[in-house]
């Protein structure tokens, strides 16, 4: 950490302004590139993503730009949501997060709520040169033989640097002795081997033991080395190299393979006899990774497994063993491993944006939810499939990569159905599948969509007269299928048959809560028998819908009026009165015919109805009736909506056994005209 500070604190002004503006963007494939170098400070500048996307940075907050999180995954970067910068917020080492990688490339999404939309982003970490070549820790020795001829080669151990490219191991530098020389080879992916080669004649008498240094320099700017220790011990003579059985080892294993499992053995052979026969085996040009995961034994050659074997960790492994006598004459070989990819990984399901809540009147393709589906699996153990569990008016839209939109499919209607419990399943394509699933809790609010109801067309009342003020007259209720105040009624009367609307107001009214219809007057059956009005259920909806219905109250008669006598005149000398037929008059007896009797100044409503006339005939004699043969007399009024007949019942038919009419008309002058009026027994 202290040499890569010292890198930035560098003097070097145009090293410094390329690695800083080494950031580049541009959209590829709907996705936005940036480019920046690895170690940079936290809080770093990466890109004007809010600008790159075309956006207004006044009002950026009003987008609702933000970063999509992954579960289990490191956030490298953040986004000021106020000037829509994109910066780093750890420092990157580009070795940790991608290895020997050629190219390191971090990606990640980026939503914009307002418009529910996604954008790719991806940032190239390139390299600087923070790491120094180093070899294996400790001093190396070297055995070479005394009878070795010049032009022998020895392995030598090679450096390892993290970085790539040119600020990798570049070149080697052998000090110490004219003995010996360098010989450098480039083997396959560029890979340099070094070999000591032996320059002149050994003699062990002379010297047994040469000390030397191998340095190891990269290309990198400032130039970065590393050195280990060569011990050259120089050996009796050893004449035969040992041979592996084959030059490559390639080995498949499938991940999750138990620790000490044995996953390959190599194996090589030396002529020679003796302690000159006896091979021992080790790793070289092996990582640090790759050493902790294997372990080679160094006798039998058996190599097994010491760590945890993960495809999505890693799913390749290569390095060299070496097979080495005790005379120092070796052989290499290649080892590769290949690890088979399991479905150990079940589907990850992620809610990138999610609503609660959706009104009922929303189009079709409202987006609900947007989800995110991974699988750490490879091949067809990573596919997967995503759907909908029930039957639901939603449906799954694929919008860009592992990316889906939950989106509604038709219109929803709150008074069917008022809520959802969605499951979305996420089921890989392995053998066997695993799959996740997800409850996505969806509210449907309710819009005014629906007016009351009454449940009649027409609704019919009686009620009697002379009644109490502020007595309950009739009530009605109407439904409403919406939700709080869209189902909240108030009940008013709109129209009325009454030639003043105005006046209805003073005979009844209606409760605007319960729909109870009251009276403010006390009723009078003589002077109205019909009051039909409309009654208006509203709702509190914005804006309201109503419904009206039409009532018809019928006003009840009481017996509530005596009759009055005008005719004939009471008399004023004390005398009985006035005989309209003798006393020995027989049943039958004409008392008058085609006459009439002058009411002037009675209320009409003191002959209404039979009991009226008849009160009035037997206040003359108590043997007096009216007779027709066919009993279907009326008496009418000639004012309209203002007639009865002179019956018992109102039925039109005389019911009394002793009373029988024929002919009677009220005139505009208020008399009642009589055709025929006779006994129908003797007055006694």
């Amino acid at each position: 950490m202290e040499e890569t500070q010292k890198l930035w604190n560098c003097k070097d002004k145009g090293i410094l302004q390329y690695l800083i503006l080494l950031f580049v963007w541009k959209a590829v494939a709907g996705q936005i590139h940036y480019s920046i170098p690895e170690e940079m400070q936290k809080g770093s500048f990466v890109g004007n993503i809010a600008e790159d996307l075309g956006m207004d940075g006044k009002h950026l907050p009003d987008h609702d730009l933000r970063i999509v999180t992954r579960t289990g995954m490191v956030q490298y970067f953040s986004l000021n949501i106020h000037n829509g910068h994109l910066q780093t917020s750890e420092r990157i080492d580009r070795e940790a997060v991608c290895g020997q990688a050629e190219k390191c490339i971090l990606n990640f999404q980026v939503i914009v709520e307002s418009k529910r939309k996604l954008y790719g982003v991806e940032v190239e970490i390139t390299d600087i040169n923070d790491n120094a070549p180093n070899f294996p820790p400790g001093e190396q020795e070297v055995k070479v033989n005394e009878i070795a001829i010049q032009g022998s080669r020895f392995p030598l151990p090679e450096a390892q640097d993290q970085d790539l490219g040119i600020n990798s191991v570049q070149r080697y530098q052998l000090t110490g002795s004219s003995h010996f020389s360098l010989d450098v080879k480039m083997g396959e992916n560029g890979a340099r081997h070094v070999e000591l080669v032996l320059e002149k004649m050994l003699d062990r008498e002379e010297q047994s033991v040469y000390e030397l240094i191998l340095t190891a320099t990269d290309g990198g700017d400032p130039v970065r080395t590393g050195t280990a220790q060569i011990k050259v011990i120089v050996s009796d003579a050893n004449d035969n190299a040992p041979v592996f059985s084959q030059p490559l080892y390639a080995v498949s294993i499938e991940e999750n393979i138990p620790k000490g499992s044995t996953i390959c053995t190599v194996r090589a052979v030396d002529l020679d006899e003796g302690i000159n026969g006896e091979l021992k085996y080790s790793f070289k040009k092996v990582t640090k990774r790759d050493s902790q995961m294997f372990l080679l034994n160094s006798t039998t050659g058996t190599i097994t497994v010491m760590g945890d074997i993960d495809f999505e960790a890693c799913s390749f492994y290569e390095f060299e063993v070496h097979a080495e006598d005790y005379g120092g004459l070796f052989n290499r070989a290649k080892v590769e491993i290949t690890v088979k990819d399991l479905n150990d990984n079940a589907p990850e399901l992620t809610v990138t944006f999610l609503t609660s809540s959706v009104k009922e009147n929303s189009p079709s393709g409202t987006v609900i939810a947007i989800l995110n589906v991974e699988d750490r699996d490879s091949g067809i153990n990573g596919e997967v499939t995503c759907l909908i569990s029930q039957i639901l008016p939603f449906q799954l839209k694929k919008s860009t990569d592992n990316f889906y939109s939950l989106v509604t499919a038709e219109n929803l209607d709150r008074e069917q159905r008022e809520s959802y419990n969605i499951t979305v399943s996420a089921t890989d394509h392995g053998t066997p599948p695993l799959s996740t699933a997800m409850v996505i809790a969806l509210h449907i609010v309710d819009t005014n969509d629906n007016p009351p109801h009454f449940s009649k067309s027409v609704y019919t009342s009686y009620f009697m007269e002379n009644n109490q003020r502020g007595a309950s007259v009739f009530s009605l209720t109407a439904s409403d299928a919406d939700w709080d105040e869209n189902s909240r009624i108030t009940y008013s009367i709109t129209e009325t048959d009454i030639n003043d609307s105005s006046y209805l107001s003073s005979y009844l009214s209606v409760n605007s809560e319960t729909g109870i219809i009251y009276a403010l007057r006390s009723f009078d059956y003589e002077e109205f028998q019909e009051i039909n009005f409309l009654v208006k259920a509203q709702d509190g909806g914005s804006p309201p819908l109503s419904s009206s219905v039409l009532v018809m109250l019928f006003i009840l008669d009481q017996n509530d009026n005596a009759p009055e006598i005008l005719y004939p005149s009471v008399p004023t000398d004390g005398s009985t009165g006035v005989e309209l037929a003798p006393r020995t008059s027989e049943p039958g007896y004409l008392l008058c015919a085609s006459g009439s009797v002058n009411f002037s100044g009675v209320p009409v409503s003191q002959f209404v109805g039979i009991d009226g006339v008849r009160a009035f005939l037997h206040s003359y004699c108590q043997e007096v009736s009216l007779t027709t043969d066919s009993r279907k007399s009326q008496f009418n009024f000639s004012k309209a909506n203002y007639s009865n007949t002179l019956t018992n019942d109102l039925t039109g038919e005389v019911k009394d056994p002793i009373l029988a009419g024929e002919d009677f008309n009220l005139t505009s002058g208020n008399q009642i005209v009589f055709q025929k009026i006779q006994l129908t027994k003797h007055c006694s």
